[in-house]
């Protein structure tokens, strides 16, 4: 938030409208449980509200979580949740195809442990749909980082 990567986040945090839930459990089935239930009460949320599932134990390995990721997106479909709840993710080892591992751009999705971003597609279209240029945000966060630098973004980190 602080480097405004997501020009919509601080606005929703403003308003108190981020919940941060942290899910204990290490097994896909209890995460996927603890998703589901999680989208339910964030489609009776505030319009504008949102979700961080972070993700504190299992999951480490990048593989892993992708696979848990496509088992949530399939499973909020089968729950009726398409076009209402989408997901993004984040992950301590993101890292987009064709990029090296060690790619600043990497970092736009990378966080402390792996997180399921539930957001609420209305707002995602409001959001998008106010902001003059969307297409450009990935691009801007990227050179905002390759800007900064990988020593300078691990010592935020470490700060």
């Amino acid at each position: 938030m602080g480097l405004n990567l997501c020009p919509f986040a601080n606005a929703v945090r403003r308003k108190d409208l981020l919940k941060i839930k942290v899910c204990t459990e290490s097994s896909v089935e209890d995460c996927l449980q603890m998703l589901v239930a999680e989208a339910n009460q964030l489609e009776l949320a505030d319009e504008d509200a949102t979700t961080l599932l972070v993700l504190a134990h299992g999951f480490a390995a990048f593989d892993d979580y992708l696979d848990l990721l496509a088992l949530g997106e399939a499973l909020l479909d089968d729950r009726g949740f398409e076009g209402i709840i989408q997901l993004a993710s984040f992950h301590p080892q993101y890292q987009f195809e064709r990029t090296s591992i060690d790619d600043v751009s990497n970092w736009t999705n990378r966080a402390p442990y792996p997180v399921l971003h539930l957001l609420k597609e209305a707002s995602v279209t409001k959001a998008v749909e106010s902001h003059p240029d969307p297409d450009s945000i990935p691009e801007r966060n990227i050179e905002i980082l390759n800007n900064l630098g990988l020593p300078a973004i691990l010592d935020m980190l470490r700060q």
